[in-house]
């Protein structure tokens, strides 16, 4: 019997810690491990007995990439709670600030963590020294996503302007008149970036995935809509716990999800696409014809394409509420908190993130659950590798283990993010 371990044991361009383990038995992988190592953060313990007024900025610490998808999630899931519904000029700033973390954590990925692959170099850095012409292009638009968190947030990291029921200050009609010059500019670089991305040289490969994600009402989502599948689901948030659920595995700090009935599935810009391509823009949808995705992606290694498609779109939705914009007549709905349980489901760049709090009469959090993209993820990227690396095994260690960890960077894995819980057993017998 032969037997071929590939191993890494510090995976590359990933945000967080991770490795890979891969074995394969007479030709065949028989196992795919993603380790996910990095200490568990346990935001849930951290949000118990604290007032639900508190949520928002204490779960945009769980990620500098993506702060606004737990500040929101949080933010949502206690307004569900309330019985407040926020809409109007509100509501289309929400959007707004969703714009810009998809604008500039997108353009993160594609750019400096993804693209390398594609061209042949082990990093960013590496890969400047021959393009900076396209570094210095995702310096400008991601930059243009971090203006209008900055304005909307208060700042670039970790936003502080958000609060449940909406926001401590709204801008004046005219503070975005230089952010949608700025944002013109954005979706031209978007677009250009489209037509750069389409021309990578990709594996011919598909899985045949369960798609998960908000389906939203005529709008590509970001914070609302109900959770649907490519295989029939359709449900509210608050009926998560009724169709998913997580377990521990020996490899992984993070837990995994699967959907109940049918196991694992995959969330994120692919399953958004799948979804809901019959929502983006015009000019969003014509760039996806034009890059050859049709109607529905399942080769994982063109989710880049994707994602530089959701910039696009991204841009596109940005100016329109710029250009709509009212003021409203105040910044947020005052809310009395009362005993109750809220639950809300967005979308984080990475994909779907779930959130769930039991409040005490007074406010205070009883008890609180997150479930993050790259845990609901992990699964599916397992079978990514085990699924593709079969046909890779004629490949040197060197180049195997490259194509086994873009297998992995093609779900822009946000690590940390998923380490936040770990269900812990002592056993102190003896």
């Amino acid at each position: 019997m032969t037997v071929r371990t590939i191993k890494v044991d510090q995976l590359a361009r990933v945000e967080g810690e991770g490795a890979l383990r891969v074995v394969a038995r007479d030709g065949i992988v028989q196992s795919a491990e993603l380790n996910i190592f990095e200490p568990p953060r346990f935001f849930e313990a951290f949000l118990r007995d604290r007032m639900f007024t508190e949520a928002p900025d204490l779960t945009a610490r769980i990620c500098g990439i993506c702060p606004v998808a737990y500040q929101m999630s949080a933010v949502h899931a206690m307004e569900n709670a309330l019985g407040v519904v926020v809409d109007g000029p509100l509501r289309d700033l929400r959007r707004l600030i969703y714009c810009g973390e998809w604008i500039e954590s997108h353009t993160l990925h594609v750019h400096m963590l993804h693209a390398p692959d594609f061209l042949g170099y082990e990093g960013a850095i590496e890969m400047a020294r021959d393009h900076g012409d396209i570094v210095r292009r995702a310096l400008n638009l991601k930059k243009a996503g971090n203006s209008i968190i900055a304005l909307l947030g208060g700042r670039e990291i970790h936003p502080i302007n958000v609060r449940v029921g909406g926001f401590y200050r709204t801008p004046r009609e005219r503070e975005f008149q230089p952010l949608a010059e700025e944002l013109k500019r954005a979706r031209e670089l978007a677009l250009a970036t489209v037509h750069w991305t389409a021309g990578f040289d990709f594996p011919d490969v598909e899985r045949d995935y369960e798609f998960v994600a908000l389906r939203g009402d005529g709008e590509y989502p970001f914070s609302q809509g109900r959770i649907a599948s490519s295989r029939g689901l359709d449900i509210s948030a608050a009926e998560y716990d009724e169709y998913f659920e997580e377990t521990q595995v020996a490899h992984s700090t993070a837990l995994h999800a699967h959907l109940k009935a049918r196991g694992a599935y995959l969330t994120g810009p692919l399953a958004r696409y799948a979804l809901n391509a019959a929502s983006l823009s015009p000019l969003a949808r014509e760039a996806a014809q034009e890059a050859g995705l049709g109607t529905v992606c399942a080769n994982p290694f063109r989710s880049i394409v994707v994602r530089a498609v959701e910039v696009l779109y991204a841009c596109d939705e940005a100016l329109r509420i710029i250009a709509n914009y009212e003021e409203p007549e105040r910044p947020a709905i005052e809310i009395e908190p009362h005993a109750a349980t809220g639950f809300a489901a967005t979308e984080a760049p990475r994909g779907m993130l779930y959130h769930r709090y039991r409040l005490n009469p007074d406010g205070k959090i009883a008890d609180a659950r997150i479930v993050p993209p790259t845990s609901q993820n992990q699964p599916s990227i397992e079978e990514d590798l085990k699924t593709f690396a079969t046909a890779w095994l004629d490949l040197p260690d060197d180049a195997l283990r490259h194509r086994c960890e873009q297998t992995i960077r093609n779900h822009d894995p946000c690590i940390s993010c998923a380490t936040h819980f770990l269900r812990l057993e002592v056993d102190r017998g003896g």
